[in-house]
């Protein structure tokens, strides 16, 4: 092999490897990365999931407990439905060359209506549930009024402030 030969072998052999170490270290920095967020998010779960909650409370409550929140969740579960079928709707017809600004509004509009009026079923519901538990197990129970605004209160942020009526209306 002549010595030009083995000068572009090297090269070529160096460039090889310094590509891999670099992929190496960068696989490397970010698995690391992954997880130190799983770490963090760990540790900042202040609430333990609904269904373990719901085995702390008394056993002799305890079925009565599950069967009603699921009973609840199903009376809410058309208002969700159809607030994401409006939702994409409206998207479809953002993407669409029909786009509609009113009609978007309107699809808009009506999927926000549709989530309050199923997050309202839910919420009088768990009151509802509330009011039949022992102090005890209300007090374990009453992350059911707060999980909506969770990734709030872990980051201590308040909810945004509604728009004034004038942008509002002026929006659509």
């Amino acid at each position: 092999m002549s010595h030009r030969a083995l000068m572009i072998a090297l090269a070529i052999s160096l460039a090889l490897n310094l590509f891999a170490v670099a992929a190496g270290v960068t696989a490397w920095v970010t698995r690391e990365a992954a997880e130190e967020r799983i770490e963090d998010v760990r540790a900042g779960r202040e609430r333990m999931p609904l269904m373990a909650v719901i085995d702390t409370i008394d056993p002799a409550r305890r079925e009565r407990v599950r069967a009603e929140l699921r009973a609840a969740a199903l009376s809410a579960k058309p208002d969700f439905q159809e607030a994401r079928a409006a939702r994409r709707e409206a998207i479809a017809l953002t993407e669409s060359e029909a786009f509609d600004p009113a009609a978007v509004s309107a699809l808009l509009e009506r999927s926000r209506a549709s989530e309050l009026r199923g997050r309202a079923r839910l919420e009088v519901e768990a009151v509802r549930i509330l009011s039949g538990l022992s102090p005890e197990d209300r007090a374990r129970m009453s992350s059911l009024l707060s999980r909506h605004n969770r990734h709030r209160q872990r980051r201590n942020e308040p909810p945004p402030p509604p728009p004034p009526a004038g942008e509002a209306d002026a929006a659509r």
